[in-house]
């Protein structure tokens, strides 16, 4: 048996399915963890020597559904149901 072509037809077994935390195909079928996000641990996973990695995935990457109404409440002063004041001049 060779080391080369000749086995690489036997590879068809998958060792990482899909994470349902990040949706990447890192979730490592044996260890039960996934190689991108940590996936079951709570802490996402980073590390300071991947800068590039961290910048992918950093607040302000994605939809930001909460966080970017924030700012504009903010300015309000978190005011919600409030009638609004009229101007006196």
């Amino acid at each position: 048996m060779s080391k080369g072509t000749t086995s690489f037809g036997k590879r068809h077994t998958k060792s990482h399915s899909l994470c349902r935390r990040c949706g990447n195909r890192a979730y490592h079928n044996q260890k039960k963890t996934c190689a991108s996000c940590g996936y079951p641990a709570a802490k996402i996973r980073s590390f300071n020597w991947g800068m590039k990695a961290k910048r992918r995935k950093t607040t302000g990457t994605g939809r930001m559904r909460y966080l970017k109404t924030v700012n504009i409440r903010f300015k309000n002063g978190f005011r919600e149901g409030a009638k609004k004041v009229a101007k006196s001049d």
